[in-house]
């Protein structure tokens, strides 16, 4: 008979609410708000929305809250990191703030479902580094494509597999 104990079962399981998903607001489209909003509800999660602007939230869920920031660079961002903890999910397509997030231990997606750790941030961060040089040079790199159905059903796969994976420790 095997007597060892997996750290994970040994200790209780987390309490759902404690769990809380942030949304870099600003630029997150309102799908994604969307599924985040049904997700939250479904397992009776608290979700903030960060911006520096007020955005509309569903009167019916006292769980989703609106913080509205003073405008100005990174001010969202260094708010979400000050709040955020380990085990949250942060959704942001910013990637330095999510190159901030990641060593917390927080999970992040962006807004079409990929889901940026420690194995894929520094790429990222690199990728869009070098994105923004080629722009500041002149060259003309075209934006991301528009967000559609397949990004929306993306970002729903991602965020509740995140969510269950989550909510089993």
């Amino acid at each position: 008979m095997n007597t060892s104990l997996d750290k994970r079962s040994s200790s209780p399981p987390r309490p759902p609410w404690s769990l809380r998903i942030w949304i870099d607001a600003d630029a997150a489209p309102r799908d994604v708000k969307d599924v985040v909003f049904r997700a939250a509800s479904r397992l009776s999660l608290s979700v903030t929305l960060v911006a520096n602007k007020a955005m509309h939230t569903p009167s019916h869920s006292p769980n989703i809250q609106m913080v509205q920031v003073k405008g100005g660079a990174d001010v969202a961002d260094d708010y979400i990191v000050e709040h955020a903890v380990r085990g949250d999910v942060v959704i942001t397509a910013d990637i330095p703030l999510a190159a901030r997030l990641v060593p917390l231990g927080t999970a992040v997606i962006d807004p079409r479902g990929d889901i940026i750790d420690a194995d894929t941030v520094s790429e990222r961060l690199s990728v869009r580094d070098f994105m923004s040089e080629l722009r500041d040079t002149g060259t003309v790199t075209g934006g991301p494509k528009p967000y559609g159905p397949k990004d929306k059903a993306r970002f729903a796969n991602a965020l509740d597999a995140t969510l269950q994976r989550l909510l089993k420790r």
